[in-house]
């Protein structure tokens, strides 16, 4: 069977695809139909968290399909109402959640709340958000607005107003008017190069809106979930935001979204929805999930990784100074930012060609998003075939 024609023939050419055929895997190493192994450091781009075929996660998908896969959110659902509690409670945060299946989704609801927040009897009073000029928030046409990164937005206008893109954490105080209604800002900038934010500008910014009745909405779309060693990113910078967005990493694979807020009343029956989001399968997962990584928290498994995995970035980016200017990033959420652009394709390439696979980031930079159970061995094969990448260059 030729997969690459089929795919090119019948699937619509958006996404610049490797041809190669995946089977099966085993927590960071991936198989293809010729038995070859290839070592995944980007985890579907932050999504298999806790690595590919992990038996308990797919023990818990099995035995949940086996019993009710979905009903619809016009009755309860038992993991739904679980993972809400458990989520809430890991975060340590005073909110409500509504689930969707994907991080654009997310951000969909979190402008929805925001926007809601901003009417006054009806009337529109406030509705201006302040994004990040490398921002990334989703590709739905609100999302993709929310963006500031402009090539994103070539084509599929008109778009929604009210976006202004501020250049960085700073300026955003200067953008703020008596129409602002929130603020969107992601903690680490993951398709704007890695880039984390600067935890006491964050601090300093997170008191300016509370002052000013300015909503803070975090985009916890790849940061979240445990991916920089804390249940969110947001506890990691000690602030409380008023709308977090989840996605990615939160099902394992299965498609889920979240959003949290601590405005708990904001819509009511029929002001937003979703008919798959917070399904019993996706929820059942993500339960699962939550168990197997706050497990490897409280061991001091992933600590350990994350650390042993930043010294490693750290002393590649050191060897070979000639091709990277420095290692960004926080916990399994990491970078190294390449000279050129050319010299970041050229790396992706040939990371492929040994075997290793790694993604494309902004900035110039070679991101890296491991299975957050990936082992001290599996990191030590990766980088060494990401070493040898290097070497040819």
């Amino acid at each position: 069977m030729n997969i690459e024609a089929i795919d090119k023939e019948y699937v619509l050419h958006t996404y610049a695809r490797n041809y190669v055929n995946f089977t099966h895997g085993h927590n960071t190493t991936l198989y293809d139909d010729t038995g070859q192994d290839y070592i995944d450091l980007t985890s579907g781009i932050g999504v298999v968290s806790v690595g590919h075929a992990n038996p308990r996660l797919s023990q818990a998908i099995c035995d949940q399909a086996k019993k009710i896969i979905h009903i619809s959110n016009l009755f309860a659902i038992e993991p739904q109402a679980l993972l809400a509690k458990r989520l809430v409670e890991l975060s340590g945060y005073d909110m409500r959640i509504f689930f969707a299946n994907s991080g654009a989704e997310a951000n969909e609801g979190a402008i929805k709340i925001a926007r809601k927040y901003g009417e006054v009897d009806g009337q529109i009073k406030r509705y201006k958000i302040v994004t990040l000029k490398h921002s990334f928030h989703g590709r739905t046409i609100t999302a993709l607005k929310a963006t500031g990164q402009e090539a994103m937005h070539t084509y599929f206008g008109p778009f929604p107003d009210g976006f202004v893109y501020a250049e960085d954490i700073e300026q955003v105080p200067q953008l703020l008017d008596d129409h602002t209604v929130a603020v969107m800002i992601e903690l680490i900038q993951g398709e704007g190069g890695v880039e984390p934010q600067d935890k006491e500008a964050v601090q300093r910014l997170a008191k300016i809106l509370k002052e000013r009745d300015i909503l803070l909405i975090v985009d916890e779309v790849q940061t979240g979930i445990y991916r920089t060693g804390e249940p969110l990113a947001s506890n990691l910078y000690e602030i409380e935001p008023d709308i977090i967005t989840l996605a990615k990493g939160l099902g394992g694979g299965v498609p889920i979204g979240a959003v949290m807020t601590r405005l708990k009343d904001i819509f009511a029956p029929g002001d937003h929805g979703s008919t798959f989001g917070g399904n019993y399968l996706s929820t059942r997962a993500a339960l699962e999930v939550l168990d197997i990584l706050e497990e490897e928290k409280e061991s001091g498994a992933l600590d350990h990784r994350m650390i042993y995995f930043e010294e490693r970035l750290k002393a590649i980016a050191a060897k070979f100074s000639n091709l990277f200017e420095k290692e960004v990033g926080l916990g399994l959420m990491r970078g190294l930012r390449a000279k050129e652009a050319d010299i970041q394709n050229e790396i992706i390439k040939k990371a492929f060609e040994e075997r290793v696979l790694v993604l494309k980031a902004g900035r110039n930079t070679v991101r890296f998003l491991p299975p957050l159970t990936i082992t001290k061995e599996e990191i030590d094969e990766g980088l060494g075939r990401f070493e040898r990448a290097l070497e040819t260059l």
